[in-house]
């Protein structure tokens, strides 16, 4: 008989209430994969996205939402090299983490970092893949410049500016309340700007612009996002949660010589995803085994309480990452 999993399925488009409890086959390794038993998921805005039917699977992936993990290999597929059944490790996932087993590439692991518990390594891979590729490869980010984070508050939020800090950049934030300012600002931002009380566009405007934006708001902050950048400045766009279109007078783009960015992760080729991977193990893992760096946790909830979780996490009451224990 074909062993059976725990896992949590969407059952069809819509909010939290379609995330059901189900009972799933244990993958098999394809070529060049590994199966992990999973200890814990990561929770993120592409699997809400996912849920309500505006974010469909890479082809060839789970349906099952999750897009990192942690956990212990448990079955090595042909053409695997330098990774073994027992390995502790964390993984970026093209799907399939709500689940007590999923497959994934091999060169999408990572060994946990020294230190860190399974709990902190479930939060890194979508997260800490994400900020590298976005904030340093695709944007440049120098030491000396300054950067701005909207939505500093976020898992994504939390890493990027620890990340800028570690790397000299001066950072600043926005966020929506005060005890979310103090957060970013304990974290390493110099200033945490209150979007309900203050603009932004005027708070980077005093500070000379700034020189990188990384922005999932979209909507009428792309047009203030560029007002908000120096000369030469870049904006980089990784969501759109007040939507993606917007008129734009692109002659600032031209005369102050701006560059308009950004990407989506999980549509990306298993190559780019392992060169990722690669950058990550040689410049960021370090800074987590040394403890400059660290994963901000918010709240757990147990597998089955995946829809509680999605709640939560839509709220937009939380501060670091949410993690289901498998």
């Amino acid at each position: 008989m074909t062993e059976m999993m725990r896992a949590v399925e969407i059952t069809k488009p819509g909010g939290p209430e379609v995330l059901m409890a189900a009972e799933r086959p244990i993958p098999t390794p394809r070529h060049g994969e590994v199966v992990l038993k999973v200890a814990y998921a990561g929770v993120n805005r592409p699997d809400a996205l996912q849920r309500a039917g505006l974010y469909d699977p890479p082809k060839g992936a789970s349906d099952l939402p999750g897009l990192e993990a942690s956990g212990v290999v448990h079955a090595v597929g042909a053409g695997v090299y330098g990774i073994a059944i027992g390995d502790s490790v964390c993984a970026l996932l093209p799907g399939g983490g709500y689940a007590e087993y999923v497959a994934t590439p091999a060169a999408h692991c990572l060994a946990i970092p020294k230190g860190l518990s399974m709990e902190q390594a479930a939060c890194l891979p979508e997260t800490f893949f994400t900020v590298w590729s976005n904030v340093f490869m695709r944007g440049g980010l120098q030491a000396g410049e300054r950067f701005l984070v909207h939505g500093g508050s976020s898992g994504i939020g939390t890493t990027a500016i620890q990340l800028a800090k570690a790397f000299g950049a001066r950072v600043f934030v926005t966020a929506g309340s005060a005890e979310k300012c103090a957060a970013c600002v304990a974290l390493g931002a110099e200033q945490a700007i209150n979007y309900r009380d203050a603009d932004f566009v005027e708070v980077m405007r005093a500070e000379g612009g700034a020189d990188l934006i990384l922005d999932m708001v979209g909507g009428p902050y792309i047009p203030r996002n560029l007002k908000a950048l120096a000369d030469d400045g870049r904006l980089v766009q990784i969501a759109f949660l007040q939507g993606p279109k917007i008129d734009l007078n692109f002659m600032h783009v031209m005369t102050r010589r701006l560059t308009i960015t950004g990407s989506t992760l999980r549509p990306q080729s298993d190559l780019a995803k392992a060169g990722i991977a690669e950058q990550l193990q040689m410049h960021v893992w370090p800074l987590l085994a040394a403890g400059t760096v660290a994963p901000v946790i918010d709240s757990r909830f147990a597998l089955e309480e995946a829809a509680q979780a999605h709640e939560h996490m839509e709220s937009s009451a939380h501060i670091g990452k949410i993690v289901l224990k498998v």
